[in-house]
């Protein structure tokens, strides 16, 4: 009979769980990296209306004040959300840390559940070989016996006979 895991189906439960967590954490990942992304255009243009305005009308510098203003602010915001992203990762990272080592618990608990089974299936080998052998041994023993009172018998009808 081979080895069969009684919390097979929760182990793969909890495998399905982390492989979830896994993608939660990648979705978080690509979250950060994306606010990145936007915080980088944002500088780059905010360096772009910077080299623009030196070369504006001088009636447009107010417009472009305003809208550098602006882009600062975004980059404030961009910036706290880009924070909130990453403890959000962080966060997620633990749960994922957590739900990995809920996994590597069962299958630990499997392989030692796995170790005892080829140990009792070892004992009963072991335990069949030594019946098999005291079997041998003792038909092998009545054969001697039966041997010996033949020829015991055919001993004394030969001496009797004689």
């Amino acid at each position: 009979m081979p080895f069969r895991y009684r919390l097979q189906k929760i182990l793969e439960i909890r495998i399905r769980k982390k492989e979830e967590q896994l993608q939660v954490v990648i979705k978080a990942q690509e979250e950060v990296n994306r606010i990145e992304l936007l915080i980088i255009q944002n500088l780059d243009e905010i360096k772009r209306l910077t080299q623009e305005m030196r070369s504006a009308n001088p009636m447009m510098y107010e417009q472009y004040d305003k809208f550098i203003k602006h882009l600062w602010e975004e980059d404030k915001k961009l910036q706290i959300q880009k924070q909130q992203a990453i403890e959000a990762l962080n966060r997620e990272k633990e749960i994922l840390k957590i739900k990995e080592q809920e996994v590597n618990v069962l299958e630990k608990h499997k392989e030692h559940q796995k170790e005892d089974y080829i140990k009792e299936q070892k004992a009963l080998e072991l335990k069949e070989l030594n019946e098999i052998g005291s079997q041998k041994f003792f038909i092998k023993n009545r054969e001697k016996i039966e041997e010996q009172e033949l020829q015991d018998y055919l001993e004394n009808q030969q001496y009797n006979g004689t």
